[in-house]
């Protein structure tokens, strides 16, 4: 099969979009299929193994992480993209990359899908926030509507999201498919080494977070945790990997309450063994978004022998179970940091959870998951073919 992806976000800018694209173009790539990806130039280099078409871009105003894509250099490529009898054409973010793409499907007639990755109806308010919730909510579903039923098929992470996309008015024909992980990129981590690397004290009890330091990541939560763990446990450190625009709100935050000793800012790591060091230095993982559509890094923690404490709300009431690697919280600051304290003093409990999570993890194989995506192509391909058939005339 010869496949076409098109973002707006990509490598080296670092998210779950980003790591979702590549695990699941890596196993097409595996599995024998081609595969391009058609991604913005954010001016650094990034090697992949199948072939990355940088399309020249603009900073975003509102996020200078991201950037707009320059929607004629994408025309450019039709007479080039042509030539390659593609399959089918995947979309995985919403903005010039849907639009651009519902022009590509037409001009190289292959059959559209799009991912939705982004419950942005918890999102807009965070960054336009001189526009009224209620109303930005209401644009964010009729532009989630309109997009989702314009194109030939829709993948959306877990059956939470499908239910708000229903609830939206949304009824093209969808597949749920998570983003799987690695066993063999997920399956070891030095810890140690990570906390010499950083000056950590091997006896000092540690919780890791990692993502990005957003507002709708309810970091805030997080910190009301750790000043009442810190009451309890007063050396406990938590290390944040990640970066973001609250970054500087919560620096703030920590210093006027007199926790800034009790975080360590670390930065995006690489996932070539940073990311995994940094997960396994830690006595839990701690999470606690309402906005996830997956939640992939509560699996990465669990694969990792990481013990969880989270609250499980939209994509990861379907990722978490209780005792499986987790301990699933209520969203209260007193209860979550109760169910932390425990964990930091019981070694055991955190062995059984750590035994417990990895085997749960291996039931999420990016191979096994790449192989349902195939099959939703084949099938939203079939009826493209099917549909266009024309039907016999009766005599």
């Amino acid at each position: 099969m010869r496949i076409l992806l098109l973002t707006d976000v990509y490598f080296p800018r670092i998210n779950g979009v980003s790591t979702s694209i590549q695990t699941f173009a890596h196993e097409f790539l595996n599995k024998g299929h081609e595969v391009t990806l058609i991604a913005p130039d954010y001016g650094q280099d990034h090697d992949e193994p199948f072939e990355l078409i940088r399309i020249p871009s603009r900073y975003l105003p509102v996020d200078p992480e991201d950037r707009i894509l320059k929607r004629g250099k994408i025309r450019e490529l039709t007479s080039r993209l042509n030539n390659r009898h593609f399959d089918i054409l995947h979309v995985h973010t919403p903005f010039i990359a849907h639009y651009a793409g519902l022009t590509l499907s037409r001009e190289l007639a292959i059959p559209l899908i799009e991912s939705y990755h982004t419950f942005f109806e918890e999102y807009l308010d965070k960054y336009i926030p001189i526009i009224p919730r209620s109303w930005l909510r209401f644009t964010a579903r009729r532009f989630s509507s309109s997009q989702c039923n314009s194109v030939d098929g829709l993948v959306v992470p877990s059956q939470a999201m499908l239910d708000v996309l229903r609830g939206y008015g949304v009824t093209k024909n969808a597949s749920i498919i998570p983003t799987g992980i690695k066993p063999d990129q997920f399956d070891r981590g030095n810890g140690h080494a990570f906390r010499i690397r950083y000056g950590i004290p091997e006896e000092r009890p540690v919780l890791v977070h990692v993502g990005r330091i957003a507002h709708e990541k309810n970091i805030g939560f997080l910190i009301d945790v750790l000043a009442a763990v810190s009451r309890e446990i007063p050396e406990v450190l938590l290390v944040i990997a990640g970066d973001g625009p609250a970054k500087e709100t919560i620096r703030k935050d920590l210093h006027n309450r007199g926790l800034k000793d009790h975080v360590l800012f670390v930065g995006y790591l690489k996932r070539d063994g940073e990311l995994q060091d940094c997960f396994s230095a830690g006595n839990a993982f701690i999470f606690a978004s309402r906005t996830e559509t997956q939640g992939l890094v509560l699996l990465e923690a669990m694969a990792l022998g990481t013990p969880v404490v989270s609250t499980a709300v939209m994509g990861t009431g379907e990722v978490l179970r209780d005792g499986d690697g987790a301990i699933v919280s209520e969203e209260d600051v007193e209860r979550f940091a109760d169910h932390t304290v425990k964990l930091l003093g019981d070694t055991v409990l955190q062995q059984e959870l750590s035994r417990r999570g990895r085997d749960y993890a291996k039931n999420w194989s990016a191979s096994a998951l790449a192989d349902r995506m195939l099959g939703y192509y084949e099938q939203v391909i079939q009826q493209q073919v099917s549909s266009a058939q024309p039907v016999p005339s009766e005599r």
